[in-house]
């Protein structure tokens, strides 16, 4: 199953008219999104004071069996950030935030926007140089760390700068670890600060950064890419509101790390601008997951694509439908899965959008279309890319080449001064995104680095990132394809593909590494073949499968490829089965020694 290939000016009327009830929370949101101006005085600090101050005893946040009503979350806030003044944490000073998903996380976050600072934070899987590496980075004035962190946190300390050293904050959890003697006791010191809103919250404009968020490093370190106000903002207006349609009475559950856009964007921009409330899982759990919505009596969640698939890999229960999930709201949820997990679970509307971290546009799925990526209404296009070339094409001028409806391309978007790039904090590296004399001389455009299928009517359909993409047999292969086709048999329960070297031929060829439901030995390695050269053309087949007991993903789901790319085919290497389909083969063999030699020696019948 593929994505829808266009998109119907009839299926967008009949949604429209079905959203005739929820029409004065899209005007909301759309009336949030034109007042939206990145020099006006408003943030996300004045925000929560609002509904504090309108609606104190309405739940803003519930976590295991605690609940903190938006009187009490802005208190607790303001306590902080009173804290963090005193320290001399101000406008565009950052502060280091390392804690597991728990309301004290949000809290940490909440206190230092309404100081006009920048809360960085740092991704709770990371420890020793890539830790150290971060911090580095983003330079924090002091560093807030959970109970639960301490360890992580002790491999980076001997090489702190002093002054940072010397300010270590100790959050405390479980409270079975004391905080060290070289740390500050978090709560004790709040305890004595005063609970009125600091005067700096209202003094904050839309264009200053409020958080940094890491790249989950898949490819070499992080970079920490910059969030505004403005674009929290936007996101609040055209996602929470116009997209979701989200109400007071309306609870969003996150299992997703708070590090994440997904969750402390997205989802906390939704819940805000609602005045609804969001509900916290310490972590992701499928066996948790549909327990805890339940519990939490959750309306809507936010998720990854793998998240979704994670969830249908499990048994089929009669439970799969009670509970009272309308929306979902998340990115990468892909075509072969979307219909079987909206039906199976009673999903009414999954509000997939399409938006990095350090992208200047969202595209949402407002109509609530299938197998979309959703809308934009701001200038972007979608270009011709040269795959083995590793850049756009340009036409006899020297301009960019757009694709026609129905096609697949690179999809770039406009610089302007209503749609800024942010950027990393790492200045060549923002300059490395940045495609210039695009279609006019002067003009600049963000490269996204995705290849996208133009569906029409300004909607689009995700299809690869270019990283992913590669060239075999004169031929550009798109990962998530074969991945979604090794996923459709019922013996493959995860499937990551990449493209490897071999020597004596151009491109790359395709390899998989496959996690089972059962044994390799049960495997109908004929009928799987069988399956792929039904589904694929020849040059997007794998040549290598790589059989692993599980993948290995970041902390947001996203699948660590640059070992896999390094350690190929080559047998010296891995310590996993590994099977090689010859280009007669009627099924893929065990990879030996001697057929590896052949390979690399030109030998072998491809």
């Amino acid at each position: 199953m593929t994505a829808a290939k266009t998109v119907s000016l009839t299926n967008i009327a009949t949604q429209l008219l079905r959203q005739l009830p929820d029409l004065p929370t899209t005007l909301k949101g759309v009336a949030a999104l034109v007042s939206s101006k990145p020099e006006k005085k408003k943030s996300i600090g004045l925000l929560l004071e609002k509904h504090a101050r309108k609606q104190p005893d309405h739940i803003a946040v519930r976590y295991q069996s605690v609940s903190y009503t938006y009187a009490e979350l802005n208190q607790q806030a303001n306590q902080l950030a009173h804290l963090l003044a005193s320290q001399q944490v101000g406008m565009g000073d950052t502060v280091g935030i390392l804690l597991e998903n728990r309301p004290e996380t949000l809290v940490a976050v909440l206190a230092t926007v309404k100081l006009g600072a920048i809360a960085s934070m740092m991704n709770t899987s990371q420890r020793g140089d890539v830790l150290l590496h971060s911090i580095n980075l983003v330079t924090p004035k002091l560093m807030l760390v959970g109970e639960e962190m301490l360890e992580n946190m002790a491999t980076v300390e001997q090489q702190l700068p002093v002054g940072l050293a010397t300010q270590l904050y100790y959050v405390r959890d479980s409270g079975h670890i004391q905080a060290p003697a070289h740390y500050q006791d978090l709560e004790l010191l709040c305890a004595e600060q005063p609970s009125d809103n600091p005067a700096t919250t209202a003094e904050v404009k839309m264009h200053q950064p409020c958080y940094y968020i890491f790249t989950s490093g898949t490819t070499g370190l992080p970079k920490a890419s910059v969030m505004s106000h403005y674009r929290w903002h936007k996101s609040m207006a055209g996602m929470g509101l116009a997209s979701m349609k989200l109400k007071k009475d309306d609870v969003l559950y996150v299992s997703l790390p708070l590090y994440h856009n997904n969750a402390l964007t997205v989802s906390l921009a939704a819940v805000l601008g609602a005045g609804g409330c969001i509900a916290i899982s310490r972590k992701f759990s499928v066996s948790r997951f549909w327990d805890e919505v339940r519990q939490y009596g959750a309306t809507s969640f936010c998720y990854i694509g793998e998240l979704c698939r994670y969830l249908l890999n499990q048994p089929a229960s009669d439970k799969d439908r009670q509970h009272n999930i309308r929306v979902i709201i998340g990115n990468g949820l892909r075509p072969d899965i979307w219909m079987e997990f909206k039906q199976r679970f009673g999903i009414h509307h999954i509000n997939e959008f399409y938006g990095a971290s350090e992208c200047n546009l969202v595209f949402t799925n407002t109509f609530n279309l299938d197998k979309t990526a959703g809308f934009c209404p701001l200038p972007y296009n979608i270009v011709e890319y040269d795959i083995e070339e590793d850049q756009p094409k340009r036409d006899a001028k020297g301009f960019m080449i757009p694709v026609k409806k129905g096609s697949t391309g690179l999809l770039i978007t406009e610089i302007n001064d209503k749609q800024p790039f942010e950027g990393y904090t790492d200045e060549e590296a923002s300059n490395k995104k940045l495609l210039r004399d695009v279609f006019a001389s002067g003009d600049c455009w963000f490269n996204t680095g995705d290849m996208v299928l133009n569906q029409g009517y300004k909607h689009i359909a995700f299809a690869d990132r270019l990283g992913d993409t590669f060239r075999w047999k004169g031929e550009n292969v798109a990962t998530t394809e074969v991945e979604s086709v090794l996923m459709e048999y019922p013996d493959v329960e995860h499937a990551v593909v990449y493209g490897v070297e071999i020597p004596f031929t151009d491109g790359r060829a395709g390899m998989a590494a496959l996690t089972l439901n059962h044994s390799a030995g049960q495997v109908n390695w004929g009928a799987l073949t069988r399956h792929l050269r039904e589904k694929l053309p020849a040059y997007a087949i794998p040549l290598f499968l790589r059989i692993r007991e599980q993948e290995e993903v970041t902390g947001t789901f996203k699948y660590r490829k640059v070992e896999l790319k390094q350690e190929a085919y080559h047998l010296d290497k891995i310590d996993e089965p590994v099977y090689v389909l010859a280009s007669k083969a009627p099924c893929y063999e065990p990879l030996q020694n001697q057929a590896e030699q052949q390979i690399n020696q030109g030998e072998f019948a491809l």
